[in-house]
């Protein structure tokens, strides 16, 4: 294990945690909190109640480092074939990772973006056809917003000349030098999921005419999609900060970590159309209009970025507090102490993605202008997790 500066312990006791008012009976698409079976409307999940809640405390083991010096590496794709997808913010190329040998090839650059402060190349996602249609998603910042682009990945090429030229699927996300967001994921309703920040300008996150601190619910052509709490609109939920965290839970009920500004970072239970306050309140709130957090940390303990569900527990990685969170789950409440892992160990921490049951892969974040690389930053670890 890469040990890096020392850091100081904080006791997962020490983050305070915080319970939503977020039902699970609120309708809704699925993959949100108001939940929803498979191919259903209408149908519940088993409730709350009924939901059996992971071991108060869990544990973590890095098995091994599967591959290392990437550039500022941001999202991850696991292929079904076998290898895992990465997005480089700064150079704006995308690489295919071999799992077993961590080998690198260069897929190719994805023209248009433009990577200046928290910008460039971001969230990267799979299409739900993938299986046929070989597309690949990708979030970026361009010279004059942030926007979805779609791409034809085809293995058969010379490395270097396998993306296909992209079409735009959505554009108009405002752009900043912070506060970009750029997390997208196909949910288990086969829509696309991003998370936007209202890149600077705080009054975006209460306009729901804007699409800057939001998350938004869209076709996998870029329409807003059926079902959505604004008619004709692709807003899902708003007032967030920057939202660079989305996973769903086993029973299709979407989570999502959000940068808080000096005080409180989140972790939140997402219902459609919910108001989740920013900026007129951050972490927990006493006003009856805002969806509280299910969980809360001070800004130095977490910074989050990428989630992932797995074995009863959302998976948080913290960049500015360098260190992965686990925080149990009983229906969309936190059910215990959030629990930390690794800090300091690697230094920033990206992204985590779910490669099934209790294996994830973590990303570090160190060569993004803001950590101190060390020799063999940035790596993908492969953990188990209970």
């Amino acid at each position: 294990m890469v040990q890096r500066r020392a850091v100081s312990a904080v006791l997962a006791a020490a983050a305070l945690l915080v319970t939503a008012g977020c039902s699970s009976g609120d309708g809704g698409p699925p993959g949100t909190a108001g939940t929803t079976k498979p191919g259903g409307t209408g149908t519940r999940s088993p409730s709350q109640a009924a939901e059996q809640a992971p071991p108060a405390k869990g544990t973590v083991k890095v098995v091994r480092t599967v591959t290392e010096g990437l550039d500022s590496p941001w999202g991850l794709a696991p292929l079904p074939e076998g290898g895992l997808l990465v997005s480089s913010r700064d150079e704006g190329t995308i690489t295919r990772v071999d799992e077993r040998t961590g080998k690198k090839t260069e897929l190719g650059e994805v023209p248009g973006v433009s990577a200046a402060g928290e910008g460039g190349l971001l969230g990267i996602a799979l299409s739900p056809d993938y299986a046929s249609d070989h597309m690949v998603y990708a979030y970026f910042t361009s010279a004059s917003d942030n926007r979805i682009v779609r791409m034809l990945y085809d293995a058969k090429k010379p490395a270097g000349e396998q993306l296909g030229a992209p079409d735009t699927v959505f554009k108009g996300i405002p752009k900043g030098m912070i506060h970009n967001g750029g997390r997208i994921a196909f949910g288990p309703d086969r829509m696309l999921y991003a998370g936007t920040g209202e890149s600077g300008d705080r009054g975006l996150s209460q306009d729901r005419g804007s699409l800057g601190g939001k998350i938004l619910r869209l076709t996998p052509e870029g329409e807003p999609a059926p079902g959505n709490p604004f008619p004709d609109s692709p807003v899902f939920s708003y007032g967030h900060r920057n939202v660079q965290g989305l996973a769903w839970d086993d029973h299709q009920r979407l989570f999502a970590s959000e940068f808080g500004q000096n005080t409180w970072d989140e972790l939140n239970a997402i219902k459609p159309g919910g108001d989740y306050g920013w900026p007129r309140a951050e972490g927990r709130s006493d006003d009856s209009g805002f969806v509280n957090p299910i969980a809360q940390w001070h800004t130095e303990e977490a910074s989050p970025s990428g989630i992932a569900y797995a074995e009863g527990s959302i998976w948080m990685a913290g960049l500015r507090g360098q260190r992965l969170w686990r925080i149990p789950l009983k229906g969309t409440e936190a059910s215990a102490a959030p629990q930390e892992f690794l800090a300091g160990d690697y230094g920033r921490l990206r992204t985590v993605v779910s490669a099934g049951g209790d294996k994830l892969w973590l990303v570090t974040s160190e060569t993004d202008g803001r950590g101190s690389p060390q020799g063999g930053d940035d790596r993908v670890l492969e953990l188990r997790v209970s």
